[in-house]
């Protein structure tokens, strides 16, 4: 593994659509998921790796800062949220280390610190490293898969293959030349994949996607099952 992994962005900035009504007055990242907000458990992995923690915010990102209180870097995006590749871009030049690792906040993990896993199977070759679960070990999930790896690791696009779980490891170098703005970190993706520089691994564990209002109790009913 690289030994310049240092920090991390966890995404919070979202709309949380898909979590209203808990989001009319909430952002996403403060609902609570077994008796904590979602951004806790979230930080609860980065810390346990070692890492730095830095959390991007937009909407009502003043609830959110009040939450952190000072623990984390907050990147608050205004007057425009940036999406994932334009948030993670703009907060480059405030993180150390390379790579930098991700994490989405509306999630929750049974099974091994992700970004572990993700630091051990790095490789120097890599431009960026997804972390994809297996369908059938994800709970309140209700999409398709998204991407499958070859014999060497290197991702793929693919409907019928894995979940890709929101934790990753990418090089600084992978936005050069990228503009400034709001974009998805597809686009950054496809730049890799052309490159064939953009790898997969698989998580051994469950992963619970807290998209919805549905999926809480699914989510702890999962943390229960231990």
């Amino acid at each position: 593994m690289s030994e310049t992994l240092t920090d991390i962005l966890i995404f919070g900035a979202g709309f949380g659509t898909r979590m209203a009504p808990l989001t009319d007055s909430l952002p996403k990242p403060l609902v609570p998921v077994a008796g904590k907000p979602l951004i806790d458990h979230a930080l609860a992995l980065a810390r346990a790796d070692g890492l730095t923690p830095h959390v991007n915010a937009h909407y009502r990102a003043a609830q959110l800062q009040a939450h952190l209180a000072g623990d984390v870097t907050l990147h608050v995006e205004a007057p425009d949220i940036q999406e994932t590749g334009g948030g993670l871009k703009a907060a480059l030049p405030r993180m150390a280390g390379d790579p930098v690792a991700t994490l989405n906040s509306d999630a929750v993990w049974r099974g091994p610190n992700p970004l572990g896993l993700l630091r051990a199977a790095w490789r120097p070759e890599m431009e960026g490293l997804l972390l994809l679960v297996p369908v059938a070990q994800t709970v309140g999930f209700t999409g398709g898969g998204d991407f499958s790896c070859d014999a060497q690791g290197r991702i793929i696009r693919d409907k019928t293959g894995a979940v890709y779980t929101g934790a990753q490891l990418i090089r600084r170098s992978a936005f050069d030349g990228v503009p400034d703005g709001a974009f998805s970190l597809n686009v950054i993706w496809d730049i890799l994949l052309e490159r064939g520089s953009l790898f997969g691994a698989s998580y051994p564990g469950h992963w619970a996607d807290v998209g919805t209002p549905a999926g809480i109790p699914l989510a702890e009913e999962m943390l229960r099952d231990v």
